[in-house]
């Protein structure tokens, strides 16, 4: 009953723009419910099998305890930091990060936002953008890199994640699937009628800021994309600079694996980044 009261509440005072009141919005409950959907950790029984990982524990800026995995690599090709979507947590990211450790050769992190798997507190903006950022310091010093020599990768909203640490502190390269312009732009393609870009508190505008990252940039997306489509994918690469490529995946759902035919691009862009410690 409270969650239909503010939903009521919020559809009342839409026309006022509730992005403008921040966290006092009405709509901030709703929103957060909508956008963030975290999973605790299962029991060990659920764990993927063959799957080396090391156990990461960190802490946030505002002291928010974080939990993550780290796969490391006797010769890696490149240090890289997972930032995964809006749902689940890094239990289902095991064969992703089984893959890129293997078959590609990269030392990689994965790790829970706040709120998701053993990491506590709860998810929002501000927090998880904090958390990306503690778990590249973890990282860094982890596989005794710089900051900056990490490439940093995201997937739908982590994509949101990954351009927002690129962006601000640059990175060796950006990595970017099946992610969007900005949250409201994502929302306007479902929900138009509750005029997301006026009313939405929780923005991760990654348009507005990938301009600000100069590095190499490698983005793929489904062309049957139904949660993020593919439009909203190309309006964020319209606004990077810097070297890109764009690889559309044909028939390709939000969720779906990456093609063969990626795999081999996604080597080639690893292959063809900086030398750590060159920029």
């Amino acid at each position: 009953m409270r969650l239909c009261c503010q939903l009521v509440w919020g559809l009342l005072l839409l026309p006022a723009g509730c992005a403008s009141l921040g966290p006092l919005s009405p709509l901030v409950p709703v929103e957060r419910a909508l956008v963030y959907y975290p999973s605790p950790f299962p029991e060990s029984a659920a764990l993927p099998e063959n799957l080396p990982f090391e156990e990461a524990w960190f802490e946030a800026e505002d002291g928010t305890r974080l939990h993550g995995w780290y796969l490391d690599h006797p010769e890696p090709r490149a240090v890289a930091l997972f930032c995964h979507g809006n749902a689940g947590n890094i239990v289902s990211r095991g064969e992703s990060l089984k893959i890129l450790n293997e078959r590609h050769g990269l030392a990689v992190m994965a790790f829970d936002y706040r709120g998701y798997g053993k990491s506590e507190g709860k998810p929002n903006e501000r927090g998880i953008l904090q958390d990306a950022r503690a778990a590249r310091a973890w990282l860094a010093s982890r596989a005794g890199v710089k900051e900056t020599d990490i490439v940093v990768m995201g997937r739908s909203l982590g994509g949101a994640v990954a351009v927002d640490l690129a962006a601000k502190d640059g990175a060796r390269g950006l990595v970017l699937a099946s992610t969007f312009s900005s949250l409201p732009d994502a929302a306007a393609h479902h929900f138009p009628w509750i005029l997301p870009s006026l009313n939405m508190t929780q923005r991760l505008n990654s348009a507005g800021k990938i301009g600000n990252y100069e590095g190499p940039l490698l983005q793929s997306h489904g062309d049957n994309d139904q949660l993020i489509p593919i439009e909203l994918g190309r309006k964020l690469f319209d606004a990077a600079g810097g070297p890109k490529q764009f690889v559309v995946l044909p028939g390709g759902g939000h969720n779906d694996p990456q093609t063969e035919e990626y795999r081999r691009v996604f080597d080639k862009f690893i292959a063809s980044l900086p030398a750590a410690g060159t920029r």
